[in-house]
């Protein structure tokens, strides 16, 4: 660590006035400009003696997906998280080594942290606590007093997508929403559910008929949007839980009949690279999935390199892309 001659020669002053200030001598005759120099010139030393210490270290850093490469390629959303992160841990010089579920606590030894992203279910939380070892989680927040988490503003989200379809007129305003099973027989609810119900209903606008759920791929959107179709419950303006399931609704639309966004106005999520490629050219909320993925391995220096102690939560707030996909009713 820096020592109290290393600060003494970089400020000017004796060994003894920063021992003085260090310790907080109140009979110390002293400008109040050379304690603060003090100060931030012992801290800024520590933080350099730090850095140059332990930067050194070439970290092992596990990787853990919750989903299959075939299910990556259906919601490209995680491509993209999983892309950043790779990029970054290559970026540092870091050795990446990818973790499964069923992995055994003694086989992870040698990893200094993991980086977990996708859905989690109580069971699989569980099984991740034996591995005992600084984690960081993207889009999910098991436990705020034992792991970094790294999630999308929801709340924030929805209700930029519930304003700007209030604003352009629309009062018909339904979901495409994700309830599934997991393996292991455990259901994932989409969290944005509650937020969507909420923004509506306070705006005295909710109506269950106009909500359908469904798994997170193009198919279930496809579908789910043909029974609100079937069913006659066919709202004006349709928020859809990712683009992936978008791309869905959209080919359901034509086969319908039904033009975008003349007959049905539709607003994604995530925007991922496609999205402003479709046709119309899709509205939807933006999700920093590159910066989510860069930070997780930031993040993960933190707590390894630099040796935090703390647990911290970062909200990243999301973005809408206004395209063509919404029709204007006023």
């Amino acid at each position: 660590m820096a020592t109290i001659k290393d600060i003494a020669l970089k400020a000017g002053v004796s060994i003894a006035t920063v021992s003085r200030v260090l310790n907080h001598d109140e009979s110390l005759n002293a400008q109040e400009e050379t304690k603060q120099r003090i100060f931030e010139i012992a801290e800024e030393l520590e933080y350099e003696v730090r850095t140059q210490k332990k930067r050194k270290r070439k970290l092992k850093v596990g990787v853990f997906y919750s989903y299959s490469p075939e299910e990556e390629l259906q919601d490209p959303y995680y491509l993209c998280i999983r892309l950043a992160i790779e990029k970054k841990l290559e970026k540092e010089g870091y050795i990446k080594q990818n973790v499964n579920l069923d992995d055994k606590p003694e086989t992870l030894n040698g990893l200094d942290g993991i980086i977990c992203t996708g859905t989690f279910t109580n069971r699989m939380i569980d099984q991740i606590n034996a591995w005992e070892c600084p984690i960081v989680f993207i889009d999910a927040d098991p436990n705020p007093k034992k792991y970094d988490s790294i999630v999308g503003d929801f709340n924030q989200a929805v209700e930029e997508i519930i304003a700007y379809l209030v604003e352009c007129g629309h009062t018909k305003i339904g979901m495409i929403g994700c309830r599934a099973e997991y393996k292991d027989g455990n259901e994932i609810v989409d969290a944005r559910m509650q937020c969507f119900q909420n923004s509506l209903m306070k705006r005295g606008l909710y109506k269950s008929e106009y909500t359908k759920f469904g798994d997170y791929y193009a198919k279930y959107g496809y579908e789910l949007l043909k029974e609100l179709h079937k069913e006659g419950n066919m709202p004006t303006a349709l928020f859809v839980a990712n683009d992936s399931m978008a791309a869905g609704s959209y080919r359901a639309a034509y086969e319908l009949g039904l033009s975008i966004p003349d007959d049905i106005s539709i607003v994604g999520f995530n925007d991922i690279p496609t999205a402003k490629y479709m046709v119309p050219p899709l509205t939807t909320e933006r999700l920093y999935m590159e910066f989510m993925g860069e930070y997780a391995v930031k993040l993960l220096e933190e707590r390894i390199v630099f040796g935090r102690e703390i647990c911290v939560r970062v909200t990243i707030p999301t973005k809408l892309y206004v395209r063509d996909s919404v029709k204007n009713l006023k």
